[in-house]
């Protein structure tokens, strides 16, 4: 047993990104992910690219480590025959087909929870189970426009913008695996497995948080702002003599500070600008006179001065400087596992620290299908049915 999920078996019939980010996140806990792909296929994310690395998309490479693949058809009785097996060993199976195509193959969450009562099944969909919209299809991209979160985004005289990483995946899948983990607590005090359910679309709504909540009390849209804050001024980026930095200013104290700092006592006694609601009244003009006062220095002086005086601030650094930044080091946020097509294959590490249970990294995303006889083997299958199951392309 490997950290605090080892002994937990996870079947994952998931693929693209919000389910195996959450079981990429579950085995570097320590759990035993069974990833099933279908053979000569495997996950849609092995082939979208470039860039790819010896034959291996990157995007792939991002979120399957600590997986062992498996090559199943579930449309054949060979493939429904090691899925029955694999489940009858199962703690958690996850899945993110369409509703109903699970029960399709036999394996609809009554039939499953009836033959394994301890198991924790766990759906990921757009719309969810029920309601009108269930059978509907909905990627990352589609699901922000319908959320919310697009209409916020992007400049304030300009066109809606995504967010650039897929956001609402990754973050259904933190949502799965928080349910997950909820619910192999729930069995542990009480023997029974449960089915999850997560949707996308909840999911976004869901951190859409203080921009939900202003909406839902004041009936009035958010405006799209740019990099500003609707409720904190100023928080957002200024420009200096050589780019952009951040700064986040959230007490009335902090700017009177910035204030000092900048060489500006008269910004912190104006009446426009002495609370943070008479800030963002004014925000159109607390910007110009903040602006005039950061243009005229570079980024590294002005951030000098503010972190002497306190103020949370950060400067604007592209994709390659954050990883190889001072402080991403000091996290160790990226590291190196040994890959068998790739080599040397950088990963990101996961954002949390165990003490007594650390997680780890101890698999390398799979190549489609490497675990398959493995796994079947371990599962009682003699090389005889797994012969005979590769020529009838079950495996």
């Amino acid at each position: 047993m490997s950290g605090p999920l080892g002994g937990v078996r996870v079947v994952d019939l998931s693929r693209i990104l919000a389910g195996p980010y959450c079981t990429m996140l579950l085995g570097d806990l320590g759990a035993d992910i069974i990833k099933i792909e279908l053979p000569g296929v495997g996950d849609e994310t092995r082939r979208w690219g470039p860039p790819f690395v010896e034959g291996e998309s990157a995007y792939f490479l991002a979120v399957n480590r600590n997986k062992r693949s498996v090559t199943i058809d579930l449309r054949s009785d060979g493939g429904r025959r090691v899925l029955q097996r694999l489940l009858a060993t199962a703690d958690v199976v996850i899945d993110n087909f369409r509703p109903g195509t699970l029960e399709g193959f036999g394996f609809g969450r009554d039939e499953v929870l009836a033959a394994w009562p301890r198991i924790i099944g766990c759906s990921i969909s757009a719309f969810g189970a029920s309601g009108p919209f269930r059978e509907r299809p909905g990627f990352d991209f589609a699901i922000q426009a319908m959320g919310g979160i697009m209409s916020v985004t992007g400049p304030e005289e300009g066109a809606p913008s995504k967010v650039a990483v897929a956001i609402v995946d990754i973050t259904a899948g933190l949502y799965a695996g928080m349910a997950i983990l909820a619910a192999l607590h729930a069995r542990g005090r009480d023997g029974r497995g449960q089915w999850i359910d997560v949707s996308l679309l909840g999911s976004q709504l869901a951190w859409l948080a203080n921009l939900a909540s202003s909406y839902l009390l004041t009936g009035r849209e958010p405006a799209r702002l740019g990099n500003a804050h609707p409720n904190i001024a100023p928080y957002e980026l200024f420009p200096v003599a050589d780019g952009h930095i951040a700064i986040a200013v959230g007490t009335d104290a902090q700017f009177g500070t910035l204030a000092q700092v900048l060489a500006l006592p008269d910004l912190a006694g104006d009446p426009r600008f002495r609370t943070n609601a008479d800030r963002i009244a004014h925000r159109d003009a607390l910007r110009v006179a903040l602006e005039a006062a950061t243009r005229a220095r570079s980024g590294a002086e002005i951030l000098e001065l503010l972190i002497a005086g306190g103020i949370p601030c950060a400067p604007l650094l592209t994709v390659g400087q954050a990883l190889t930044s001072e402080p991403a080091r000091a996290l160790g946020a990226v590291f190196e596992m040994a890959h068998p097509m790739v080599g040397t294959l950088p990963q990101i590490r996961w954002p949390f620290d165990l003490g007594g249970t650390p997680a780890s990294a101890r698999l390398p995303p799979p190549i489609l299908g490497e675990h398959t006889e493995e796994v079947l083997a371990n599962l009682g299958f003699d090389a005889g049915e797994i012969a005979r199951m590769r020529a009838d392309g079950a495996i």
